[in-house]
C-alpha cells in the first residue's frame, strides 16, 4: 500500500510517517505542501491513498483537494486537519475526499482509518461529526449579564421603558437603571445610541 502523506509541520508528518511505515504492507512518501504533493503525483503515480493537511501551503481551503483529485492520476484523497470544523468535513466529503482525519484521533485508529479508505471506504469519526460545535459568544455580548442582554433587546427593539419592565416583569425604575449601566458599559450617548451600538455588532 502507497501512501502519500503531505503535511507542512515537520514532527506531525514525520511521526504520522514514522508510524506508518512500521506496518510492513505501508510505504509512505512525504510532501511539504500542495506544491510537492502535486509534482510527487506526476512523478510516482500511482498512490493507494492521499492525506492532504487542510491548512498547508497552497491548499487555500478545499482548492487544494480539487487541484490532486483533477489530475487524475490518483484516487483516493482525504484530508487531515487539528483545527477545522465539521463543516470543513462535510464540505470536503461533498468535493470528493473519501474521508476526513482530525490529528486528534490515536495512532491506531488513524492506521485503521487509512487502510479503510485505500479499500475505497468513505471514513469520517462519528464522534467528530456528532459533536455539538461550540457557540460563539459575540465580543460586545461578553461584558453584559443576562438581564442587561434583555434590556438590550428591548430597546433595539424600539421598546418603552415601561413596555421593557411589563416584558420583564420588573419595575420601571430597574429598567431605567440597566439602561444608564448599558449606556456606560458600551460608551453610548443615551438609549438610541446604544441600540445602533448593538445592532452593528450583530448582536440583535
Amino acid at each position: 500500500m502507497r501512501i502519500l502523506l503531505a503535511d507542512d509541520h515537520d514532527m506531525v508528518r514525520d511521526t504520522l510517517a514514522a508510524f506508518l511505515s512500521r506496518e510492513d504492507d505501508i510505504e509512505v512518501v512525504t510532501a511539504a505542501d500542495l506544491h510537492d504533493a502535486v509534482a510527487i503525483i506526476d512523478k510516482d503515480r500511482p498512490f493507494d491513498l492521499v492525506l492532504l493537511d487542510y491548512s498547508m501551503p497552497g491548499m487555500d481551503g478545499l482548492k487544494g483537494l480539487e487541484t490532486v483529485i483533477n489530475t487524475g492520476a490518483t484516487r483516493p484523497v482525504a484530508i487531515m486537519s487539528g483545527t477545522a470544523p465539521k463543516a470543513v468535513a462535510q464540505e470536503a466529503l461533498d468535493a470528493g475526499a473519501v474521508g476526513f482525519l482530525p490529528k486528534t484521533m490515536a495512532a491506531a485508529s488513524m492506521v485503521n482509518a487509512i487502510r479503510f479508505m485505500a479499500a475505497g471506504e468513505t471514513f469520517v469519526p462519528v464522534k467528530f461529526m456528532t459533536a455539538e460545535d461550540p457557540e460563539e459568544t459575540n465580543p460586545l455580548a461578553k461584558g453584559l449579564n443576562p438581564r442587561e442582554l434583555e434590556v438590550l433587546g428591548g430597546l433595539c427593539r424600539g421598546l418603552a421603558n415601561k413596555e421593557i419592565a411589563r416584558e420583564l416583569e420588573l419595575q420601571e425604575v430597574t429598567i431605567k437603571l440597566h439602561v444608564k449601566t448599558l449606556c456606560r458599559k458600551l460608551e453610548a450617548k443615551n438609549r438610541t445610541h446604544a441600540a445602533m451600538i448593538a445592532k452593528e455588532a450583530g448582536l440583535f
